[in-house]
């Protein structure tokens, strides 16, 4: 039995998804967690082909001149930004940024590609490693180091850009809760928490079992903000020089931290049967378990197209349960002699039900229950956020809340968006910020919730966040 109940950075490591390296802030991805990235890359990499983009490849290094180009893109990564000041024993001529984002390498390059509106729209995505140097990591969530996928657009008037940049919200919205079963609002961030040089930045916003805030993904409106500093131009139908009008979006694997803590109970992890790694573990009772019908349960989960994992090692049934259960495998098969002579399937749901039927009724059913444990997760986490979602009209009762730095959830209130209350906020309420404004709410009337200027307009949603 279990001594205790992990924290977040224990599960990380006990359930083998990743532990730390040596090199500070940065963590090694295990087999079991980078089985989880590559899931995720698969599909999500058809949905971005689907939607017309190709896949390109940037340089990781930066020459120092480019991004000092765009004033307000370098002022907000400055501070993240690791720097090489040497190469083959010498000082270089120039120094070279570690890739923060590609925004600038990837623009001096259209500058180049773009000549014609024939040209346009381009659409480029590449996969990649960045660097943003962090003071607090935490395993998935903040690393030095961290995998993501990074999508640059140029389009020839600002509809198509707009288009693109909720196009891209919208994947990113159906994709988290799809497959991660986490129900996420997507909204715009607040002027004051916009990604450096984009006129608008779109998010979407989760909330964890510990009622913080997680970011899961962007989608950047860059206006003509890029292409007017790289003169990135194109000539129109009318043979007039244009600015192109342009995007940028991503995600990372912030989703497999958000996957852990969304899902999980006081036994360890729960994944959705979408990106676990196993979708069934199949574990013999003892080691005198009829081989042939081993092989026979093994045949179906292959026919069935399933991830799954045989546990033979020499360890004791309980022990082999609590692995599993910890590492949150959705379907666990206990075959002992009794299941062999019956030709019967015993299963137990990392939900906690368990069943024991014919292996035929078994196996026809089991897409369905592995369906049923996908809705269900997202049912639970549903239900999860709109008990830890308040409206709220008083600054008293919202630093109530949040009193002593606890995380209470989302907050909707009001709200001007002016900096000197996004400031008021986060210091009165001990780091608590604003996460967006939902473009599903409706539009209404009432008093910012820090200086009650009258707002026209929509609901913000608060949070203390990761």
């Amino acid at each position: 039995m279990r001594k205790k109940i992990l924290n977040y950075d224990e599960l990380v490591r006990e359930a083998g998804f990743a532990i730390n390296s040596p090199t500070k802030g940065c963590i090694v991805i295990l087999e079991y967690g980078y089985k989880i990235w590559e899931i995720i890359q698969r599909r999500l990499d058809q949905l971005i082909k689907d939607t017309g983009h190709s896949n390109v490849y940037f340089p990781l290094f930066i020459p120092e001149s480019l991004m000092n180009k765009e004033k307000e893109h370098v002022e907000g990564f400055s501070p993240e930004c690791a720097v090489v000041t040497h190469g083959g024993g010498v000082r270089l001529q120039e120094s070279l940024i570690v890739r923060p984002t590609s925004e600038t390498i990837m623009y001096e390059t259209y500058r180049t590609l773009i000549t014609s509106y024939r040209d346009l729209p381009l659409k480029y995505n590449q996969w990649a490693n960045v660097v943003r140097w962090e003071k607090r990591p935490r395993p998935f969530l903040r690393t030095t180091e961290f995998l993501w996928q990074e999508g640059h657009t140029a389009h020839a008037t600002q509809e198509e850009s707009i288009e693109e940049v909720l196009r891209m919200l919208n994947i990113y919205k159906t994709f988290i809760e799809e497959y991660l079963a986490i129900p996420v609002i997507a909204g715009r961030k607040s002027d004051n928490e916009k990604f450096a040089g984009a006129v608008a930045t779109y998010t979407v916003e989760a909330l964890m079992r510990d009622k913080k805030a997680l970011q899961c993904g962007t989608s950047h409106d860059l206006g003509q903000s890029f292409s007017k500093v790289f003169e990135i131009k194109f000539q129109d139908k009318e043979n007039k020089q244009q600015y192109v009008w342009q995007t940028s979006w991503g995600v990372s694997t912030r989703l497999i931290g958000a996957a852990i803590m969304a899902h999980r109970d006081d036994k360890g992890v729960i994944l959705p049967p979408l990106i676990a790694p196993y979708q069934v573990v199949v574990i013999p009772i003892n080691n005198l378990v009829n081989a042939e019908y081993i092989v026979r349960i093994e045949k179906e989960l292959k026919d069935k197209g399933l991830r799954y994992v045989i546990d033979n090692r020499d360890e004791s049934a309980g022990s082999k349960f609590n692995k599993w259960e910890l590492k949150g495998v959705p379907i666990r098969l206990e075959i002992g002699d009794r299941e062999c002579e019956r030709q019967t399937i015993s299963a137990t749901s990392r939900l906690g039900k368990k069943v024991n039927t014919p292996i035929n009724e078994f196996f026809n059913s089991i897409d369905s229950l592995l369906l049923n444990f996908q809705n269900e997760l997202f049912v639970r986490a549903t239900e999860f956020q709109k008990t830890n979602t308040f409206d709220i009209d008083q600054f008293t009762e919202f630093k109530n809340l949040f009193g002593q730095g606890k995380s209470s959830g989302f907050v909707k209130a009001y709200f001007c968006g002016s900096k000197e209350c996004e400031d008021t906020i986060k210091s009165e309420t001990f780091g608590v910020t604003s996460r967006c404004i939902p473009l599903d709410e409706t539009n209404g009337e009432g008093s910012c919730i820090c200086c009650k200027k009258d707002v026209n307009g929509k609901k913000t949603i608060f949070a203390k966040a990761y």
